[in-house]
């Protein structure tokens, strides 16, 4: 069974602040309760509960009850994700019309070409990445090469895993780098099933970086995530010059040479009973 800080992880990655998923959990675990008693509990300030309870109200997490005395009953688990999901959901339809909007209305005005000047931008947050790497995905052509940290999984998981099922069922390629923990096993698995070519690198400790079609790349400076939530900061530097492309894509074959097929696994480690669900490591056995 997950332990509370695990399962407030998870609340946290669905878009909720440290504060609101420690109050929905209480009241998921504790039943209905009033703003005081709740403030109480979780050691807090009222006026800092009023606005935690009434931030998930805003996101559907919890519904004030018509009593007297209001106390806050949690919303069911299932339901409250689902709102959580459509949300996001309804928020990635919104940005596709505004860029097919802005689309139509470009093909009105007479832009002046810069495709001889390469350009770049900062990624600072979670969100704005996932964002930036959906675009990407669906406009490459041919291939995409990640070096990345073993949490890429677990985002990817959340955020784009369809994108990538489709990517990949067009024909088109996807190579991964990674140093992976048994933590993240059955993230690594999801994405080798959808056709994901995953190469194991033990002890990696080097530059993190995307390459679409070696036109267009994306590299980390600073992405210390600790949980998997849109709130996150990182620092990603993204650029459409194609000689630093090139550049990565270039250390990547280096680094694909001499990484290990995630199709097979460490011997010793299945022995042990450590990675003993895995099925990609059938191979082991």
């Amino acid at each position: 069974m997950a332990d509370d800080s695990e399962f407030l992880s998870r609340l946290i990655s669905f878009g909720l602040s440290e504060k609101e998923a420690q109050a929905y959990f209480h009241l998921l675990k504790y039943g209905p309760k009033p703003p005081t008693l709740l403030a109480k509990s979780l050691k807090t300030y009222r006026e800092d509960i009023y606005r935690t309870l009434n931030g998930l109200v805003d996101k559907g997490m919890v519904n004030p009850s018509l009593r007297s005395s209001t106390v806050y009953p949690a919303v069911e688990l299932e339901t409250a994700l689902d709102v959580a999901l459509k949300k996001y959901e309804s928020e990635c339809r919104e940005i596709e019309l505004k860029k097919r909007e802005l689309q139509e209305m470009s093909e009105l005005q007479q832009f002046r070409p810069s495709d001889e000047f390469s350009t770049f931008k900062i990624v600072k947050s979670l969100k704005e990445h996932v964002a930036v790497l959906l675009s990407l995905i669906n406009s490459t052509e041919r291939e995409v090469m990640f070096v990345a940290t073993e949490i890429v999984f677990a985002v990817s998981s959340l955020y784009w895993i369809k994108d990538i099922k489709k990517f990949v069922d067009r024909g088109e390629k996807i190579r991964l780098i990674t140093d992976f923990s048994y933590k993240y096993i059955e993230s690594v698995q999801q994405h080798l099933d959808i056709g994901v070519d995953v190469r194991q690198l033990t002890g990696y400790q080097g530059i993190l970086f995307a390459v679409y079609d070696r036109k267009t790349s994306q590299s980390v400076i600073n992405a210390d995530i600790r949980r998997v939530s849109l709130n996150e900061p990182l620092s990603i530097l993204w650029t459409d010059d194609p000689i630093y492309a090139n550049y990565l894509a270039s250390t990547f074959e280096l680094f694909m040479g001499a990484g290990n097929s995630c199709s097979t696994a460490d011997r010793g480690a299945v022995e042990r009973g450590v990675a003993g669900r895995l099925r990609m490591c059938r191979k082991c056995y």
